[in-house]
């Protein structure tokens, strides 16, 4: 049967468990013929805080210190010199040049004048919404936790759409057009994304399959061919199960591709494709509900790129579907 889709119920006890940052099981795989696409390095793809935060682990410990002098006070890098700057961070100013460079930036001066932009925006979000980037607490009314997480979940969705790489994006829509099958992996919140995409290209014909089941995921990711588009959710993109079974559909040959909050992540090296996501992570964990978001964002442009790409045979796709079926949901 075409798009056959297998289900079992998702423990929601069962949280993802993560690989360390330092973990080599299964590290990067050398000999996969299809090696990681070129990132989106420039400046603008994304926030500049958002970006230096996750690009930490690869910085040097000069630049590291760089980076830990600037999302501590952010403000005051705006008016620092690169002396002032490498004097605070106890580097030198070389260092503070690289840094500058290894984000994308000619030098500080064009790092400090995209942080100043990006501070003046957050100033005018502060002033439109109290609880801009406010964390959860016990003392909230229900008015302000209600703005508090659409606040957050609709600039994630935003952000994520803004910094996506849509020619990355179009290269998956369009081996996806071609008829090859698609696996979708992803456990517990990123489970549900995964299983809303698989359903969604199922209804327009295209044969998909998707299990909570991760015994079953690594499964179905092992017997892949290089005829089939194998694609893993994870935002942190430590979960253990999504990085094995990815791992073994892109040994396989098979294309893979990662919706991650992290290219640099362990799932992030071992595919060919990352679509990146972006969510803002407060103390109380906005971000766990925001992410979930963004990665729906990110499901909801492929899906309708498809669409578009097959737009003279979804009627026929449709036809076959009784009317309540096509408007389930």
């Amino acid at each position: 049967m075409r798009g056959w889709l297998p289900f079992k119920e998702l423990s929601e006890m069962t949280a993802p468990r993560e690989v360390a940052p330092d973990s080599t099981v299964p590290s990067r795989l050398d000999d996969v013929s299809s090696q990681p696409a070129d990132r989106d390095t420039s400046p603008n793809s994304t926030l500049l805080v958002e970006r230096i935060r996750r690009a930490r682990p690869p910085f040097s410990a000069m630049e590291t210190a760089v980076a830990d002098h600037l999302l501590s006070d952010p403000s005051a890098v705006v008016s620092a010199t690169t002396a002032e700057l490498a004097k605070a961070a106890g580097v030198s100013q070389a260092s503070v040049v690289r840094f500058a460079r290894s984000l994308g930036y000619e030098g500080l001066p064009a790092l400090r004048l995209s942080l100043a932009r990006e501070l003046t925006r957050l100033d005018v979000e502060h002033e439109l919404s109290g609880v801009a980037r406010g964390r959860i607490d016990a003392s909230d009314s229900l008015h302000d936790l209600a703005h508090k997480i659409g606040f957050h979940e609709a600039r994630s969705i935003e952000d994520t759409v803004s910094g996506l790489d849509l020619t990355c994006l179009d290269e998956v829509a369009h081996a996806i057009a071609a008829r090859r099958p698609v696996t979708v992996l992803g456990v517990g919140a990123s489970g549900l994304v995964a299983e809303d995409l698989c359903q969604k290209l199922q209804r327009i014909g295209q044969q998909c399959q998707f299990t909570s089941d991760t015994h079953l995921q690594l499964v179905q990711a092992a017997m892949r061919t290089p005829q089939d588009v194998v694609i893993g959710i994870s935002f942190s993109g430590r979960t253990v199960e999504t990085h094995k079974a990815l791992a073994l559909a892109a040994n396989a040959g098979a294309l893979s591709v990662a919706i991650t909050g992290n290219p640099d992540s362990p799932i992030g090296q071992v595919v060919s494709h990352v679509l990146t996501t972006t969510a803002r992570e407060d103390e109380l964990r906005i971000g766990a509900l925001a992410s979930r978001m963004a990665q729906l964002a990110v499901v909801d442009v492929l899906f309708a790129r498809i669409a578009q790409l097959r737009f003279d045979d979804l009627d026929a796709a449709l036809a076959v579907l009784p009317r309540d079926v096509v408007n389930a949901g």
